[in-house]
């Protein structure tokens, strides 16, 4: 099982649990979910709990999100070089996605962060849906809790595989 986890303003547009779920089965945790807005067009960025990996995608078809988040989480660990046994496994404890509230304020952080950053990534009027792997990536080398000890410092890029084959190669 994995939770998805949207912010207060796209909690209405999907189907939350009854039962607050308690936490995902996945080497990367929960995925929260924000819309944002860059040159009048509308995004959704999603992040990771445990990794903070960002993925981000055009704001289309928000309610069947939770159909489509295993196949978007796989795109991109494809897009990452993550092997295709880590990712299967991964894909594997996905089902079901369950839909529930924000619980950590980190995370929330991490992304009001991203969502600041994303559109200077962008050049206003000179990008396009085949850009955003790219912002992505530039994201995901931001260091995150860089006030922390150096080993408590997120590198998203860094840390989403060694999550993924220090969960998946034990088993």
């Amino acid at each position: 099982m994995v939770v998805l986890r949207p912010t207060h303003k796209l909690r209405r547009l999907l189907t939350v649990s009854p039962e607050p779920p308690v936490a995902s089965d996945t080497a990367l945790g929960d995925w929260y979910v924000n819309r944002l807005v860059v040159d009048k067009q509308p995004l959704l960025l999603l992040v990771s709990a445990k990794a903070l990996l960002p993925l981000l995608l055009p704001a289309r078809d928000v309610r069947t999100l939770p159909n489509r988040l295993p196949s978007l989480v796989a795109t991109r660990l494809r897009r990452l070089g993550v092997a295709e046994p880590l990712i299967s496994a991964e894909l594997a404890v996905m089902a079901p996605v369950v839909v529930g509230p924000t619980v950590d304020r980190s995370v929330m952080g991490t992304m009001v962060d991203f969502a600041k950053s994303v559109p200077y990534h962008l050049e206003v009027g000179g990008w396009d849906d085949t850009t955003l792997p790219f912002v992505e990536g530039r994201l995901a080398q931001t260091p995150c809790h860089a006030a922390r000890r150096f080993d408590e410092v997120i590198f998203p890029e860094d840390d989403a595989p060694r999550l993924l084959a220090e969960r998946w190669h034990a088993v």
